[in-house]
């Protein structure tokens, strides 16, 4: 049963590949983001009603005063994150279990499916693509456009040498949350049964973080648990992935020592704990350095460097990120399973 699951990852891997995510085909996170928005808006109005009470009453005058709410809002935000990736869990495993009981092959199916459809690999480097086709054309505005769609800061105004900066550093980054995370929790809950289950709990704490785990003025509390949590899920995987993205450079032709000891140094530079490991090793790999100012809801922040300027950023750079996520997804994927067969087969 245990080799089925493993091969059950295996084939999602590749039809992830092969399809990516059409928009046409109906996606669980969609769900995840209703659910998370149903429940926001239950618990933001308990607050509410909550948030004001009479301290003192004075004749006819009733004097009010707002509560401190970054206690509640906390709270609140830590019953949404166990709301939410709990409901996730139980639903994925009861569909399994039912489908089980209905026929083992409508079992694979499903399981293949959810397993796929958490996997981004392919989605990630068309909508990298879509940035480096605007740029090749010297459509900067464009480009403008489809950056918005990827990251968070404000990509009004910036120019070429930004544009690809950005590009590259959430593609770095989703290697992680949107590649080797799902990847591992698929692989590894494969051991115990448990493989989609394990792995959309991952997407719904992930799906939570993109949602609420802002540092604003509404979600700083609010988002807290969910941004925490966010960081604990990613951590093992983010490391694995410092790891493996200077082999996957070496085996596309880039500098592997310069990847990984780039990746040593400034691992710890940027507010993420996880971030700068696949960051830090892409900019090791390809000579650049990123990080440095951005704009975010109309201010600028200030980040950390991450590598060494060896360069100028130029357009192949996009193209060079994709092929080593591809490659790091690959050797996360091989590597997973045949040590999961070795134990399966000891044990």
């Amino acid at each position: 049963m245990t080799y089925m699951l493993l091969l059950d990852v295996l084939i999602a891997y590749l039809i992830d590949l092969l399809i990516g995510d059409p928009h046409w085909l109906p996606h669980p996170v969609r769900f995840i983001g209703w659910l998370i928005k149903r429940v926001e808006k239950s618990l933001r109005l308990f607050i509410k009603n909550q948030s004001t009470h009479k301290v003192e009453a004075m004749g006819a005058e009733v004097i009010r005063k707002q509560k401190d709410i970054t206690g509640e809002e906390r709270k609140a935000g830590i019953i949404l994150t166990a709301v939410v990736v709990l409901s996730i869990f139980l639903a994925v495993f009861i569909i399994l279990k039912l489908a089980h009981l209905v026929h083992p092959a409508i079992f694979h199916l499903i399981n293949i499916y959810l397993i796929y459809s958490a996997i981004a690999t392919k989605c990630m480097a068309v909508e990298s693509f879509k940035v480096f086709d605007s740029l090749k054309e010297r459509d900067i505005y464009e480009a403008r456009k489809r950056l918005a769609m990827l990251v968070g800061r404000e990509t009004d105004g910036l120019d070429e040498k930004d544009i690809i900066r950005g590009v590259v550093e959430t593609t770095a980054e989703n290697t992680v949350d949107g590649v080797v995370s799902p990847l591992v929790y698929a692989i590894v809950g494969s051991l115990f049964g448990l493989g989609a289950p394990l792995v959309y709990a991952f997407k719904a704490i992930s799906t939570l973080d993109s949602m609420v785990g802002y540092m604003n003025k509404k979600y700083i509390n609010f988002g807290w648990a969910s941004a925490k949590l966010d960081d604990v899920a990613n951590y093992i995987p983010a490391r694995l992935t410092g790891v493996m993205i200077p082999l996957s450079a070496l085996l596309c032709g880039k500098d592997f020592s310069k990847s990984f000891s780039i990746m040593l140094r400034d691992r710890r530079n940027h507010k993420s704990p996880n971030c700068a490991y696949p960051e830090a090793a892409v900019a090791g790999a390809l000579g650049i350095r990123l990080g440095g100012s951005n704009v975010y809801f109309g201010e600028i922040v200030e980040k950390p460097t991450i590598g060494d300027p060896e360069r100028d950023l130029k357009i192949n750079d996009i193209t060079d990120t994709i092929n080593i996520m591809y490659v790091t997804s690959l050797v996360i994927t091989v590597l997973g399973l045949g040590l999961c067969a070795i134990i399966v087969s000891v044990v």
